[in-house]
C-alpha cells in the first residue's frame, strides 16, 4: 500500500490525515500528540481530529509497504499504546502560557548576552569542534571517554596560548591529505584558563536543599534511569545513554563527580530530559516518546530549556543563556523544538525533585489474538 493507495481507501478523511501525518514525520519533527492534534486541525479543520487515531492505526497496521522508517514507526506506536494519542484527541493538556514566556525570556536573554564579548570569546573557543569530522569525534571519543575538548598542538599554542604537557597522550585522528594527526585533550595542557563562561557552563548556584537531588535520584532508579556519579572531562559535566550491560536499568546517566550539589542537580536535569523527551528512543514499555531523530540543535534547545525552567523554578542560577545562545539563531527557536514536550517534561522533573513517586510499571505483553479467542 502507497502513498496513492492511502487516499483510495474508503473513508478519505481518515486518508487525509494520514497524509498530514506523514508530512510532519517528512519535516523531522517529532511533536508530542496534542501539537500533531493541533497541526492537522490547523490544516485540515476542527473535523479532522475525529480520523487522525484511525488513521495512525492504518498505517501502523501497513507500515512496511508505505515504506514508514523505523524510526517513524516507532514514534507513532509509543504516541498510540502510552495514552497520549486519545487524551490530546479528548482536549486534555497543559496551558503552554507559562513555559513559553519562560522560554522565550530565556531566548531574549540568549540573544543580548550572544553579541557580548565574553560569548564572542567562548563562540570562538568552540569554533574549533566544526573541523572535525563527527567520525573523527568518535575516535576521540574511543581513545579518552572523558575527553571533552580536543585540538592539535599548534592550535592549543597559536589560538589558546597553552601548551602540550610532557606526559600527554596523544590521540590518533583522521587528517585530509594526511593519514593521521595527533590531538590532545583539554586536561593534557597547561596555560591561561578557559573564557568564564566556557569554565563555568555546568555551574549552577543558590540556595540548595540536598533532599531535591536525593529525590530526584531516587525518582529515576523508579524509571530504571541509573545515575552515577565519575571523574569526567573538566568540561565534560555529564552525559545520557541507553544501559548495554544487562539488568533492570533502561538508561544510564553520569554526572562529573567534582560538581557541588546545586550543579550536579542542573546537570541531571538536563541528562534526564534527554531520556523523558525521547532523545535516546523508546522501548517495549512505552515509557517515553521515540524522538531520537531530532538534530543536535533541537535537542539541546529542548533539555536546555528544561533544566533553565526546572533550576529557576528552584531558585537556582545557572548559565543556561549562555550555552542555549550557541543554538539559536536570531533568538527564534526551530519548529522542531516541542514547547509541549519541554511543559510536560519540566513539570516531571520537577515533581520528581519535591516528592516519591512509585516506581514505573512495565507494560503487559500483548495477548494474541488466538489466546483471546481460547480464553472465550
Amino acid at each position: 500500500m502507497g502513498a496513492a493507495d492511502l487516499m483510495e481507501l474508503p473513508n478519505r478523511q481518515v486518508a487525509v490525515a494520514w497524509a498530514c501525518v506523514r508530512d510532519i514525520l517528512n519535516s523531522a519533527a517529532r511533536p508530542s500528540a496534542r501539537e500533531l492534534v493541533v497541526a492537522i486541525e490547523a490544516k485540515h479543520g476542527p473535523l479532522a481530529r475525529w480520523h487522525i487515531a484511525d488513521a495512525i492505526k492504518t498505517i501502523n497496521a501497513n507500515a512496511g509497504s508505505v515504506g514508514l522508517l523505523a524510526a517513524d514507526r516507532e514514534y507513532l506506536r509509543v504516541m498510540e499504546d502510552d495514552g497520549s494519542l486519545d487524551a490530546a484527541l479528548r482536549g486534555e493538556g497543559a496551558k503552554e502560557h507559562d513555559v513559553v514566556s519562560t522560554v522565550d525570556a530565556l531566548l531574549r536573554q540568549s540573544a543580548v548576552y550572544r553579541s557580548s564579548a565574553s560569548f564572542c570569546e567562548m563562540v570562538d573557543f568552540m569554533g574549533k569542534f566544526r573541523r572535525y569530522s563527527a567520525y573523527n569525534n568518535m575516535l576521540v571519543r574511543i581513545q579518552n571517554p572523558r575527553c571533552g575538548f580536543y585540538a592539535t598542538e599548534k592550535t592549543w599554542t597559536d589560538r589558546f596560548k597553552r601548551w602540550v604537557k610532557v606526559d600527554a597522550r596523544p590521540m590518533l585522528i583522521l587528517a585530509p591529505m594526511h593519514p593521521v594527526m595527533l590531538v590532545y585533550a583539554l586536561d593534557d595542557t597547561d596555560g591561561p584558563p578557559l573564557p568564564a563562561k566556557l569554565a563555568d557552563f555546568a555551574q549552577f548556584t543558590g540556595d540548595f536543599d540536598q533532599e531535591w537531588l536525593r529525590q530526584l535520584i531516587a525518582n529515576a532508579a523508579g524509571h530504571r534511569i541509573r545515575v552515577a556519579f565519575l571523574p569526567l572531562s573538566s568540561t565534560h559535566a555529564g552525559f545520557a545513554t541507553r544501559h548495554l550491560t544487562g539488568g533492570d536499568w533502561k538508561m544510564r546517566i553520569a554526572v562529573h563527580e567534582g560538581l557541588d550539589a546545586p550543579s550536579r542537580f542542573g546537570i541531571l536535569c538536563h541528562e534526564i530530559a534527554h531520556v523523558l523527551l525521547g532523545h535516546l528512543g523508546s522501548d517495549y514499555d512505552g515509557w517515553w516518546p521515540a524522538r531520537s531523530n531530532l538534530t543536535h540543535r533541537t535537542v539541546e534547545i529542548e533539555v536546555e530549556a528544561i533544566a533553565h525552567i526546572v533550576t529557576t523554578r528552584f531558585g537556582l542560577a545557572g548559565h543556561s543563556a549562555g550555552y542555549l545562545s550557541s543554538y539559536t539563531k536570531d533568538g527564534a527557536i526551530p519548529e522542531t523544538v516541542s514547547l509541549d514536550f519541554i511543559a510536560k517534561v519540566a513539570g516531571h522533573i520537577e515533581k520528581m525533585a519535591t516528592e516519591p513517586m512509585p516506581a514505573r510499571k512495565p507494560r503487559k505483553p500483548p495477548v494474541s489474538r488466538s489466546k483471546a479467542q481460547a480464553a472465550a
